[in-house]
């Protein structure tokens, strides 16, 4: 059986490196999840800490990967293995059968998985984690304790430096929809269906119609049937679907700004009340040179008027500003504020707040003389 074990061990390292590799890469992103897991639990004071959780819970998901996967203080790695599958299978079957965060994040944005996926997973690592755990003192060190505990100690430090440093910065690798590269608008666009539910009043029929091919005109057959539900099918995939973006008087203007076939910078702030005020100085400024040069600028909030205006105000800012979802701004770009630049609605480059580039090495990247 010490065979299955140590595939066990292999199998579990490598799945909990992967695992935390991923949500450390970004760890602002992994905070926003944790934050939701505080509200819907009720512990809305953890908040404030999601990001020092957020590296934490990464570092000990790593530390308990690497050292099963090198065979590292097999002992203590095991008994942090069976603790952290036993509350995250207990967690998952939670969030299986009641759903209270639709998607706990287990994989970062690398991989989506259902509740239920996530649940199923941890049930096949659970008992790898077991054998593991019942084996641990068969496991045969290639040196002594204090350098493993060294050899360990050093990949751990280095693996919660990268995570910072992601924060810091933006994540080394970007498995949000909003990577470099990628397309905010399709190409070829093909017509939006929009299917409507009637319920027959007699009857309980319901029958389903796709708009307009529906008897509307008809008074009588208006009067039988009432309206049960709509539902959209959209054949375009592209990213970004979840973008609309408003002026301060509510008007959508989301098609004026990603399709602008000229450079467009976006500025985007998911909460103006913690933004960096520093870099939103600096930005106002950047701003102001590239709309001296022709380069659209808008900058995208989670605010009302009142707020905007008053930010705006007490930080002389002379911006174009738009609203959006938090949720969405949360994703564009980890950092608040942070700096997307499109042409043609292709994302080519994004900035955090700690790296805005100089307007003159910004000159020279678009081409402008």
């Amino acid at each position: 059986m010490k065979w299955i074990a140590n595939i066990s061990r292999i199998l579990t390292g490598l799945v909990f490196i992967f695992s935390s590799f991923v949500k450390g890469v970004d760890p602002l992103g992994t905070a926003y999840r944790l934050e939701d897991y505080f509200i819907a639990f009720h512990c809305s004071f953890f908040i404030p800490f999601a990001l020092f959780f957020s590296i934490l819970l990464c570092t000990l998901e790593f530390a308990a990967g690497i050292m099963l996967l090198l065979n590292l203080r097999m002992k203590i790695a095991s008994w942090l293995l069976l603790l952290m599958m036993v509350f995250f299978t207990l967690l998952t079957l939670n969030d299986a059968l009641f759903n209270p965060v639709p998607d706990c994040g287990c994989f970062g944005d690398a991989i989506k998985l259902t509740n239920w996926q996530t649940f199923y997973k941890n049930l096949v690592l659970l008992p790898l984690s077991g054998f593991v755990f019942i084996y641990r003192k068969q496991f045969k060190p290639f040196t002594g304790n204090g350098k493993q505990t060294l050899l360990a100690g050093l990949f751990i430090a280095i693996f919660a430096g990268f995570s910072w440093y992601c924060y810091s910065h933006l994540p080394a690798m970007d498995f949000t929809e909003w990577k470099t590269g990628h397309k905010l608008y399709p190409d070829n666009p093909k017509p939006v269906k929009f299917f409507l539910s009637y319920k027959n009043k007699t009857t309980g029929e319901v029958k389903e119609y796709i708009s307009p091919n529906y008897p509307f005109n008809d008074s009588l057959w208006m009067s039988q049937w009432e309206f049960v539900s709509q539902r959209v099918e959209d054949p375009n995939f592209y990213y970004g679907k979840s973008l609309i973006i408003s002026d301060t008087s509510g008007n959508v203007v989301t098609e004026n700004i990603i399709r602008n076939p000229d450079y467009q910078l976006i500025v985007n702030s998911y909460d103006l009340s913690k933004a960096d005020r520093e870099a939103f100085v600096k930005l106002n400024d950047f701003c102001a040179k590239a709309y001296a040069d022709n380069v659209a600028t808008a900058v995208l909030v989670s605010a009302s008027p009142s707020d905007i205006s008053r930010f705006a105000k007490e930080n002389k800012l002379q911006l174009d500003f738009y609203t959006t979802d938090d949720i969405v701004l949360k994703s564009i770009v980890r950092s608040n504020p942070g700096l997307l630049l499109l042409k043609d609605g292709v994302i080519l480059k994004k900035w955090h707040r700690n790296d805005l580039p100089e307007y003159e090495e910004f000159k020279k990247m678009i081409g402008k003389p």
